[in-house]
């Protein structure tokens, strides 16, 4: 799969959020999207999926050019995303939940759900719990099984640590380093480790605009932190 941004901007009324944005996944790989609040990087998952429109610029899967499809033709081509704050639905069981996704994409009964559940044992152990009731560290597997079971090309995370215990970071962590090279992630995220330890590439945001950008080997956790550091 070949995903590419060029020259993204966007607009909140007389506010520009985006300035000139471009970035491209290489298959396989994880692309970790770095940057303080309000630099726009949930903005900018919001364009990728199609959520919000840009005011200008190009989303492009496989050279096909998706910056006007809705977001449910993007999913069904592939695309699949988690964002932040999870919104599973709390009152459908954990089963429910995967099922509905499943149904939707027409995955239901294959082994696409098996294998998205097996990724995250105690979804399986809390298979008719409702959602609303899961940790939010349970919750977040959920979300994240519940996009697997899409069987996407590109998953998008929204900051999927915030809030978690570290046991289940670190879970989630090994979950997304062994799908790497059967998909490819465009990843936000604030815990600098945890970014480090996932991503293949990264892209620095600031005010909207991109600042930096570059393979993980040839960044360092000092020049990263920069870019964070409140």
């Amino acid at each position: 799969m070949q995903f590419r941004i060029e020259a993204l901007d966007q607009h909140y009324g007389s506010s520009q959020v985006l300035r000139q944005v471009g970035l491209e996944i290489a298959p396989g790989e994880c692309l970790a999207v770095l940057g303080r609040n309000g630099a726009g990087k949930t903005t900018l998952l919001k364009c990728v999926m199609g959520l919000i429109a840009p005011s200008a610029g190009r989303v492009l899967l496989d050279g096909a050019d998706i910056t006007g499809w809705s977001p449910n033709r993007r999913s069904r081509a592939g695309i699949a995303y988690v964002p932040q704050g999870r919104e599973i639905f709390s009152e459908l069981t954990v089963g429910e939940n995967i099922e509905a996704a499943a149904r939707a994409h027409g995955t239901y009964g294959t082994a696409a759900m098996e294998e998205a559940v097996s990724l995250f044992p105690v979804l399986a152990e809390m298979w008719k719990r409702p959602g609303g009731a899961l940790s939010g560290g349970q919750q977040q597997q959920l979300a994240i099984a519940r996009a697997l079971v899409t069987r996407p090309r590109l998953l998008i995370l929204d900051e999927p640590t915030e809030g978690i215990q570290p046991n289940i970071v670190a879970a989630i962590g090994e979950v997304l380093r062994a799908l790497k090279g059967r998909l490819s992630i465009l990843l936000v995220e604030q815990y600098l480790d945890f970014a480090i330890e996932t991503a293949d590439a990264f892209l620095i945001l600031s005010r909207g605009a991109v600042v930096e950008s570059g393979r993980a080997e040839a960044m360092s956790r000092a020049h990263l932190t920069r870019f964070i550091a409140v």
